[in-house]
This record gives C-alpha cells, sequence and structure tokens, in this order.
C-alpha cells in the first residue's frame, strides 16, 4: 500500500500542493468573479470530501486526504503554494500549477507506478469539478457557458502535464 513513507518529505509535500494546484490552475485560466471563485474553491474542497467518503478510493489518495486533515499537512501544502504563487499574475500561477502537476505525475509515477493513475485521474477529476462549478460569462448568472473555452484549455493542459488523454 503507497503511503507516504513511500516518499521524500520533499516529494509528499509536491502531492499536497497538487491537490490545491489541480483547482487554481482552472480558476486561474479564467477568473469568475466573487461568487465564482467562491463556488470554484468549494468545489475542490468537495472532490476532497467525496475522495474521503468513497470507500473505493484508492489508497495514496486516502493517505493525502488524511495528512490534509492535520495542521502539518495543511501547513506544508499552504507554505508550498505561498512559496510558488505569491506575487504572480492569472497567467504566471496557472503555469506553476500546470508545472507543479506534471512534477507530482512524474513523481507518483517513478515512486508509486501501481497508484499512479488513480492519482493523477483524481487529481484532473478536481480540476474538471471546479471548472464546472460556476457559469462563465453572462450576467449574474443569466447566460454564459459551463465550462469556458479558457477553461477546457486548461484542462487540456492539466491532462497533458499529467500524461493522461484529454
Amino acid at each position: 500500500m503507497t503511503d507516504k513513507s513511500n516518499f521524500t518529505p520533499e516529494e509528499w509535500k509536491l502531492l499536497l500542493e497538487s491537490v490545491t494546484m489541480a483547482g487554481i490552475a482552472v480558476t486561474a485560466a479564467e477568473p469568475s468573479g466573487l461568487w465564482g471563485l467562491l463556488k470554484e474553491s468549494f468545489a475542490g474542497g468537495s472532490a476532497l470530501v467525496q475522495a474521503k467518503i468513497d470507500p473505493a478510493s484508492n489508497p495514496l489518495i486516502k493517505a493525502v486526504i488524511a495528512d490534509f486533515e492535520t495542521a502539518e499537512g495543511q501547513s506544508a501544502a499552504r507554505d508550498g503554494l505561498r512559496e510558488k504563487l505569491t506575487n504572480s499574475k492569472p497567467a504566471e500561477i496557472k503555469a506553476q500549477c500546470i508545472e507543479t502537476l506534471r512534477q507530482a505525475g512524474a513523481v507518483v509515477d517513478a515512486k508509486a507506478p501501481s497508484d499512479a493513475g488513480a492519482f493523477k485521474g483524481w487529481l484532473r477529476q478536481i480540476s474538471q469539478h471546479v471548472a464546472e462549478a460556476a457559469k462563465e460569462g453572462g450576467f449574474f448568472g443569466i447566460g454564459g457557458v459551463l465550462v469556458s473555452e479558457a477553461e477546457k484549455a486548461t484542462l487540456t493542459e492539466i491532462s497533458g502535464a499529467l500524461g493522461l488523454a484529454a
């Protein structure tokens, strides 16, 4: 069973960061105002809850979620995000998120090949969930599209970074 002990502290921190970066990449691709930002933030969190309560979730996914529930895990993820994203513009944020996902994908491919597909698929699923959380365009929720072209392009980039079919 793959868990935190299979990774160096730096690699584990990267995996923790990747969970949040999966959602941030989509949000940065096309910021959708305060209400949209809140919806997208909640969508990322709800993806964690769904995976936690799913008895069929992969052991690596469960281990990452369990660490997110600790003060140490939250601090590591928060510090990593702050280090990588502070003073960045939306395009830079998106690029850094994609790079973090690429690195996380490479780490799980190397260290946990039997869990890599499930973990990378889960990261992609988080991104999709965030993309579908709030309509883009329109006026006060009227009109607009569920997933914008910029978000679709970002989802394709995320799939490519993770080595998954788009």
